[in-house]
């Protein structure tokens, strides 16, 4: 797995590099996880045609709306999967270990696609898939402004209201987060960073 470290970048920025990256993994077959956050912004899923009372900018990835800011992780996935299932599996146990070591209590709803503690959500999924390789990923809500994140309901579903790692008690650095959800995919996909 061939780590890539952005820091903090534009979504738009991303999104372009995102696509080299993606077809470089096509030419080299390797798996390339991005790292990275964004600065304040909400974006919407290809098939959502809702309006929000927030300026949203339009993506090629699954889900509804999303919230990202500075203090939420980014991994965006450019990985080979052929098998989108099986891959979607592997990434989602990944997480629930991290979860496990942290958070036991935060459950993976596979209806509303992403971790949820009760009503509170922490982590959206959103994927793609191109040429047997993926595209966008995951959103974690490490220690983000809450109040930012409320304007909008996490995907645009009822009832449900926005959390993040530090909310719920715990204490980890971005970085720190980072470290672990890389030890955990090298475990569930057989696959050392490189």
């Amino acid at each position: 797995m061939i780590v890539h470290k952005w820091g903090e970048i534009g979504y738009n920025e991303a999104r372009e590099k995102m696509q080299e990256v993606h077809q470089f993994a096509q030419k080299d077959g390797q798996n390339h996880l991005i790292l990275c956050s964004h600065p304040p912004l909400f974006t919407v899923g290809s098939a959502e045609k809702k309006c929000f009372n927030v300026e949203v900018i339009q993506t090629d990835r699954g889900g509804s709306i999303t919230c990202h800011s500075p203090g939420q992780n980014i991994y965006y996935f450019c990985f080979q999967a052929n098998k989108p299932a099986q891959f979607y599996k592997k990434v989602l146990t990944a997480f629930k270990a991290f979860f496990m070591k942290y958070l036991p209590e935060v459950k993976y709803n596979k209806d509303q696609a992403g971790f949820y503690i009760q009503n509170r959500k922490i982590a959206s999924l959103g994927f793609r898939y191109s040429q047997e390789v993926s595209l966008h990923g995951v959103s974690l809500n490490v220690d983000v402004d809450l109040d930012f994140h409320s304007q909008v309901n996490p995907c645009n579903l009822k009832g449900i209201v926005p959390t993040s790692i530090a909310n719920e008690g715990i204490y980890l650095t971005q970085e720190a987060v980072n470290k672990e959800i890389v030890h955990f995919l090298e475990e569930s996909f057989d696959d050392a960073a490189v």
